[in-house]
């Protein structure tokens, strides 16, 4: 399978399981719940290992075991999709955690990189002339050498209107 049709059939899991997930939050009874909710977690499955094999293929290993991981957690809570809610709790919150787990593999390495530089936008600014106001948390630990619009867009505003610092 190329490369192409492997991300076109991914976007087309990952599409199809976020509105069976939301279809099952909506549903009128259990069994239409459990009938969406099931869907739902077999596409994220589907989708996120076609997205290990990719990631993988690109040498991005650790992006590969994040969507490797988010397989695992969304198996787990797709054991308790028929289930009662109550009795399907144990089973999600693992899934849960694996999916937190996930999100921090495939956000820390290079091949997401704006990642950690939108969330600098929201550090406090420096107080130092020489950086321009510009956040320091930012500087030290964006991936790349620049800085991300947010931080540009966010660094510009007056300090009350960010929250941040002393007015």
């Amino acid at each position: 399978m190329n490369d192409r049709r492997l991300v076109v059939l991914a976007a087309a899991g990952l599409a199809v399981g976020g509105v069976f997930g939301l279809a099952g939050t909506f549903a009128p009874s259990a069994a239409l719940r459990g009938l969406a909710w099931g869907i739902d977690g077999l596409a994220l499955v589907m989708a996120s290992a076609l997205l290990t094999l990719r990631y993988y293929r690109h040498n991005e290993d650790m992006v590969a075991a994040g969507f490797l991981v988010f397989a695992i957690g969304e198996g787990l809570i797709v054991s308790g999709a028929a289930m009662d809610l109550a009795a399907s709790v144990p089973s999600f919150g693992a899934g849960a955690g694996l999916w937190a787990v996930a999100l921090a593999l495939i956000s820390v390495p290079r091949g997401f990189p704006h990642s950690l530089c939108d969330f600098s936008g929201l550090a406090p600014r420096s107080s130092s002339p020489r950086r321009q106001g510009r956040s320091s948390w930012g500087r030290k630990y964006c991936p790349r050498q620049f800085h991300c619009r947010s931080t540009r867009i966010l660094s510009s505003w007056p300090r009350s209107s960010v929250g941040f610092g002393r007015s």
